[in-house]
């Protein structure tokens, strides 16, 4: 009998929004594996490939609590407060939002302004 981090592929989760796409092998709140683990929304989950602990896992992404769209835990598409939610839903609702996920999001607008010298910059 093959073991849980045998099994094939679920799906393909793929983002509304960026289009992100990757093989899903869970879809819940408890992935399969862990002892004490409870995520706060229902996930799509991938076993973490860059690691030989069948225990450890990606969170993929989830749907929008307010439009139901596929979205991935990408800070460009959504945002976790409570629930998921999608940045256009996020924009639309801003009121809705505490004052600082707003700072939160007007720093995410702004194009880092890193120095040419930095570590990770073409020379």
């Amino acid at each position: 009998m093959a073991c849980e981090a045998e099994r094939p592929p679920l799906g393909v989760f793929e983002c509304e929004l960026c289009t992100l796409t990757a093989p899903y092998s869970y879809m819940g709140q408890k992935p399969p594996g862990t002892q004490s683990v409870l995520l706060l929304e229902e996930s799509y989950v991938m076993k973490d490939p860059f690691t030989g602990d069948q225990n450890r896992f990606l969170i993929l992404g989830s749907r929008c609590s307010v439009c139901s769209r596929l979205v991935c835990v990408g800070p460009e598409c959504s945002l976790f407060y409570s629930k998921r939610f999608c940045l256009p839903c996020v924009q639309e609702n801003m009121e809705a939002f505490p004052q600082e996920i707003r700072q939160d999001l007007e720093r995410r607008k702004r194009p880092s302004k890193r120095p040419a010298s930095q570590p990770g910059s073409q020379p």
